[in-house]
């Protein structure tokens, strides 16, 4: 079975960093558009951002300049590399694949940012 697993989370400090890794099982990541969600306390799931397999990306206008998405194909992972950290970041972030037909997600991974 297709499996997305999500790593990288925990507590920082706003104005902190982190960086999130999702890497896939069973799943050739370099035929799949690849992306990050968040879904907050009291919201519903929200896109954070893309990366095609063509390597062109997308960010939500709350995270740009602050985030990065990148993919290691060979190694089926993808990132998301987070500067700068607010504490409206908070949320638990999840790992999505979207094919032709299916789409996979991950369990999600919690990034609390807090003092």
């Amino acid at each position: 079975q297709v499996q997305l697993v999500e790593s990288g989370g925990g507590l920082v400090q706003p104005g902190g960093s982190l960086r999130l890794s999702c890497t896939g099982s069973r799943i050739t990541f370099s035929i799949y558009t690849m992306g990050w969600y968040r879904r907050a306390p009291g919201n519903q799931r929200e896109l954070v951002a893309t990366i095609s397999s063509g390597g062109g990306t997308t960010t939500a206008n709350s995270v740009k300049g602050r985030f990065t998405i990148s993919r290691e194909n060979a190694k089926n992972t993808l990132y998301l590399q987070m500067n700068n950290l607010k504490p409206e970041d908070t949320a638990v972030y999840y790992c999505h694949a979207q094919g032709s037909k299916y789409d996979y997600w991950g369990q999600g991974t919690q990034v609390t940012v807090s003092s």
